[in-house]
């Protein structure tokens, strides 16, 4: 397929510029002026269109928290076990839910979905594309982090259970890293010796690509002193850290500025439904983003609707955010969030040719997507 004379917003170049794309076998082949279609290739004229990367948001329960499901309906929470390092997003989302095909249409075409907060472990988060029937054809990236909550959550849920303090939640984490540590010092001390090796344990295995640094812990923590905690544990054991939330992140800058780690914020569209989101604003994204962090902008899905992610990107430019930070926070740095870079979140050369062609900015309520292209098909328009 050939995408002729759109107006390119490609998440890396803060100008947007007018070309062709080339889509062929998946894949972004080509971008340029006047690229000529292969014999009997299909040519769409996105002439005066707007034309982005597929839309991805770094933290949702998309497939996991359905429309319509209410609090019987739910699968996104393990309440019996506020331990749950084994547990897998992968095996509760529901591609055919139709919140999936509700945020296909609004231009979001890859989410990272797992487990939500009421565990100080939760289980994994995996990237999803959001066309498909079958979960394991459109996972992108499986898992891609480990799942920890801070806060009220936790407190809330277990409050009967063992957990009533912030010191505890952070004590449980602790626990968990220890034994998972020591657990696989002693599975390398074994070597091949099955005798010598340590009785297997579900939970402590799940743990160990945090130790390894191949996922990170995805911190849920509103909070500055909950995001504190985060940033004190991850440092503790030396394991990767995103930041999740981060709604009182604008009154910590320069503490998240000196940790380095990626940031994801929201949702914002909604009330302060609790005490820890007393101080939430659509001002924390512009904020951290001109202090130079990596921010993603998240619905938190159902929190709010998956399709209006954009929506949520342009409300932080009402607010100040710069608009081409804006859209990288819903294009190329979710995908950065994700580990998923090399294949979303941005129109270059080899990457999935994920495409959204709108009338207008999809920021803007008033706009509207058209045509959505998902590895190359032509899925919505």
């Amino acid at each position: 397929m050939i995408v002729q004379n759109g107006i390119i917003h490609d998440g890396i170049h803060p100008v947007p510029y007018q070309a062709d794309l080339a889509l062929r076998d998946g894949v972004i082949a080509a971008i340029g002026q006047g690229l000529a279609p292969l014999d009997g290739e299909e040519v769409l004229d996105a002439a005066g269109k707007q034309v982005y990367p597929g839309f991805v948001d770094a933290h949702s329960h998309l497939g996991l928290d359905g429309y319509g499901m209410g609090r019987d309906g739910a699968d996104y929470n393990e309440m019996g076990d506020i331990v749950s390092a084994q547990l897998r997003g992968i095996d509760s989302f529901n591609p055919q839910d139709r919140s999936v095909a509700q945020a296909l249409a609004g231009g979001v075409t890859t989410v990272g979905t797992g487990p939500g907060s009421a565990n100080v472990l939760g289980g994994t988060f995996f990237a999803v594309k959001t066309w498909g029937s079958c979960a394991d054809d459109m996972a992108l990236r499986d898992p891609v982090a480990m799942k920890c909550a801070f806060g009220e959550n936790p407190r809330r849920c277990y409050r009967e259970k063992g957990d009533s303090a912030r010191m505890t939640t952070a004590a449980k984490l602790r626990d968990m890293l220890f034994q998972a540590r020591d657990y696989m010092e002693r599975k390398a001390a074994a070597g091949d010796d099955a005798l010598k090796r340590p009785r297997y344990d579900m939970k402590l295995e799940a743990l160990l690509p945090v130790l390894k640094g191949e996922i990170p812990l995805k911190a849920h923590a509103h909070r500055a002193d909950d995001i504190c905690t985060a940033i004190r544990i991850a440092r503790e054991f030396g394991v990767k850290l995103t930041l999740e939330h981060c709604t009182e992140g604008h009154l910590i800058v320069d503490e998240l500025v000196r940790a380095g780690y990626p940031v994801a914020v929201g949702p914002t569209l909604t009330g302060a439904s609790k005490l820890e989101l007393a101080n939430k604003t659509f001002d924390t994204p512009g904020i951290l983003a001109r202090a130079g962090l990596q921010v993603s902008i998240i619905t938190d899905h159902s929190v709010i609707p998956q399709h209006f992610l954009p929506l949520c990107a342009g409300l932080a430019v009402k607010a100040g955010m710069d608009p081409f930070a804006a859209l990288q926070a819903i294009t190329i740095n979710p995908a950065k969030h994700l580990g998923v870079e090399d294949r979303v979140g941005s129109l270059e050369v080899g990457k999935d040719a994920d495409v959204v062609i709108a009338d207008g900015d999809p920021m803007v309520s008033s706009s509207r997507v058209e045509t959505v292209i998902l590895d190359g098909k032509r899925v919505v328009g």
